[in-house]
């Protein structure tokens, strides 16, 4: 993949301030190099004290003590005059000079010349390697700055690819490709921000579907009562029979009617859509709750079946919204069945579930898929005409996710459609 331009300036900036750093530290070490070269190699204080104990003895003695300290210390010392040393072409070398030493040094080598208090002898030591050169110093230096280096452009090189294929998928989201997704990230860094714009796009994506969705939807919906209502009306203006004109009127008010619930169903909707509302976790004795919803729908069915199966009745959740789920789903089940609805509370895997079961004509597999959308519908036996406009189990599927769990549809073993309410048991993260 191509590197982008923010990956080579973040680079050459890194390798950059490496380089300075580097340079400055041979500049400080050059400026030291001359008065710290003597103590740093430990010779002039070793010449400084055979010096002292040479002249404790009489000047014939002198070239033996050096010669025996040479063969004792294993050093190149020996005694030369100062015309000897004088002699000695020391043009291509670096010169120090210190009270009575001469110091040169050259390559890797260094030559220190003592010079005798009082006489014309000088003690001569070396050629000797210095025991640290600098160039070594500068090329360890080198080499470390180009590990740093290769170790830095390993490091950077994914995160810049990946921060890349971020840069392109939000410009091709906000060119309005709201398909386009970042792909996996190769950077443990970068991932995060993987992550997030991707749940981020993905639930802009979700809210313009569900903007055009219910755009559609409503147009839809409004559209038929209008048109009745239009007809109706003009009717009216050519009727004279009074039963037919009550008949178009009666028509007129029930199309107002259907039109003022799908408005006050819409605004529940967007509301639920929108805004999460406060929701209130608490100890909810559910078993009472299912039967309180059971008898109060004793008026349109002969029986609903209850089947307990939870250990303890007291569950975690919001009780006024389980009770509104719960509601759904017997009416409908009421609506759909054959007079058999049968309701089930268990417990599985920390997760609670409430069942609402119908012996009606079941839910085709196609439209299981999209049965929680708003406004959708199934075929015929299940479409407005027995009610509702397929707002009802898209609020129910909001209800759940606020439970962090989910709303579900399968078959029944009554013969009709299983409706499952499921949600952990444990809710205490939720606030």
């Amino acid at each position: 993949m191509k590197l982008g331009r923010s990956f080579f300036n973040l680079y050459f900036f890194i390798i950059s301030t490496f380089i300075i750093f580097s340079w400055a530290l041979d500049e400080v070490w050059t400026s030291y190099l001359e008065q710290d070269i003597e103590s740093y190699t430990g010779y002039k204080t070793l010449m400084m004290a055979t010096g002292d104990y040479v002249q404790k003895h009489p000047e014939e003695e002198w070239e033996e003590i050096i010669a025996d300290a040479a063969e004792r210390w294993e050093l190149p010392l020996k005694l030369t005059s100062l015309i000897e040393v004088e002699a000695i072409d020391h043009t291509d070398h670096n010169f120090l000079s210190h009270s009575n030493a001469h110091i040169y040094y050259f390559d890797d080598q260094v030559e220190i010349h003592y010079l005798l208090k009082g006489s014309e002898s000088v003690i001569s030591l070396g050629p000797l390697e210095m025991p640290t050169r600098p160039r070594v110093k500068s090329t360890y230096r080198v080499m470390i700055l180009a590990t740093f280096g290769v170790v830095i452009f390993i490091w950077l090189w994914p995160m810049s690819r990946d921060l890349e294929e971020l840069k392109k998928a939000t410009r091709a989201f906000g060119q309005g490709q709201f398909d386009s997704k970042a792909q996996a990230a190769k950077s443990t860094m970068i991932a995060p921000m993987f992550a997030s714009f991707n749940m981020m796009a993905a639930r802009i994506r979700r809210l313009i579907e569900a903007h055009k969705e219910l755009t559609n939807a409503v147009s839809h919906e409004l559209r038929t009562p209008l048109a009745r209502t239009k007809f109706a009306l003009q009717m009216l203006d050519s009727l004279k029979d009074d039963e037919k004109r009550a008949k178009y009127q009666l028509q007129i008010k029930n199309d107002v009617c259907e039109l003022e619930e799908l408005i006050n169903e819409m605004l529940i909707y967007a509301a639920f859509d929108n805004d999460k509302p406060e929701i209130n976790f608490t100890k909810i004795n559910l078993s009472e709750l299912i039967r309180l919803q059971i008898a109060s729908h004793d008026q349109f069915i002969s029986s609903i079946e209850f089947v307990n199966n939870l250990p303890d009745d007291y569950v975690c959740c919001d009780g006024h919204f389980m009770d509104r789920a719960v509601n759904n789903f017997i009416s409908n089940a009421i609506k759909y069945g054959n007079d058999k609805v049968r309701v089930t509370l268990s417990l599985e895997n920390e997760q609670c579930q409430i069942c609402v079961e119908d012996n009606g004509d079941g839910v085709s597999d196609e439209f299981k898929q999209v049965i929680f959308d708003a406004f959708s519908r199934g075929d015929q036996s299940r479409n407005r005409e027995t009610g509702g406009f397929g707002l009802g189990l898209a609020i129910v599927a909001r209800i759940m996710e606020w439970h962090q769990g989910q709303a579900s549809i399968g078959d029944s073993e009554l013969g009709g459609a299983s409706f499952t309410l499921t949600w952990p048991i444990k809710l205490s993260n939720l606030t």
